[in-house]
């Protein structure tokens, strides 16, 4: 009776599946946010291939030539001692989607867990944890963030605990809505008659439901990691030199406006670049899942 049901369901899903699709490429902004995205991930991948100079990534020094601007052979010039800033810019997109990938690899899980046991139990679950969220959100997290860093070594690992010991909080909040809702409908109570295990109902019945949200969530996140991340290591709090970073390179060029302005603007437009793909591809994740803003 199972696998009949799952054939009968076969259809319904591939009709969803490519309303979903066409609903998704009708839509221009999110078809070039995902470009973007695409774009940004193939070039961190392959980032040893694609830069012309991928010695440039560590502590080289040419000061013949120094302060180049852009050119044939230096696509975006060089910065004050001769390193091919186009090199540095593409490694340094390479840390920056490792840094969200690490945050939102930690923060969504143990979000998205707390959510659901605190949406679904109700009592002093929820009172336990919505508490200790509430109090979470109530830190600024920026601040919060700049605390851990300046007391921790300033690195990649340190900025990535840093971030993602504030950022569960939103998702707690997401599934812990989206759960309240779910509990009180016919299928659950149906589940829970039927005798079905409380891990069935949490991961099989009501997670299921909170996909496409979690998608959007995670998908406009994912920008506003890079932009924390790029803003410690412009303040020093993070990645350190000579690892290239792109809020790094955006301080140290900053030194030398407007005379040499491509060392601070071009990476700084990598940052816009890739915080705009992911923020118009969870525009247009939300449009085609048909969600409520999540931001």
């Amino acid at each position: 009776m199972s696998d009949l049901t799952q054939t009968m369901d076969e259809p319904q899903r591939l009709s969803n599946a490519y309303q979903n699709w066409y609903r998704f490429s009708r839509n221009p902004s999110a078809v070039i946010g995902a470009a973007i995205v695409i774009i940004c991930i193939l070039a961190a991948i392959f980032a040893p291939l694609i830069t012309p100079y991928p010695e440039h990534v560590g502590a080289v020094v040419n000061f013949r030539a120094r302060h180049l601007p852009p050119s044939a052979e230096y696509w975006f010039g060089t910065d004050n001692v001769g390193r091919d800033i186009f090199t540095r810019v593409v490694f340094g997109m390479r840390i920056s989607l490792l840094l969200a990938l690490f945050v939102l690899g930690t923060a969504v899980p143990v979000g998205t867990v707390l959510g659901l046991l605190a949406g679904y139990y109700g009592g002093w679950v929820e009172i336990v944890i919505m508490r200790f969220t509430d109090i979470a959100l109530a830190i600024p997290g920026l601040v919060m963030v700049m605390a851990v860093a300046a007391v921790l070594s300033p690195d990649l690992l340190t900025s990535m605990i840093a971030i993602a010991a504030l950022w569960w909080t939103w998702h707690t909040r997401l599934i812990y809505s989206i759960t309240r809702q779910i509990r009180i409908q016919d299928y659950i109570e149906a589940a829970e008659t039927l005798g079905a295990s409380k891990f069935h109902i949490l991961f099989r019945e009501i997670l299921p439901n909170c996909v496409s949200a979690l998608a959007v969530k995670t998908s406009l996140d994912c920008g506003f990691v890079i932009l924390i991340g790029a803003s410690l290591s412009f303040l020093g709090l993070g990645i350190q030199p000579p690892t290239p970073d792109l809020g790094t390179m955006v301080a140290s060029g900053a030194a030398f406006l407007p005379s040499y302005w491509w060392e601070s603007i071009l990476p700084g437009c990598a940052i816009l670049f890739v915080s705009l793909g992911f923020n118009l591809l969870g525009d247009g994740l939300r449009d085609m899942f048909d969600v409520e803003d999540v931001r």
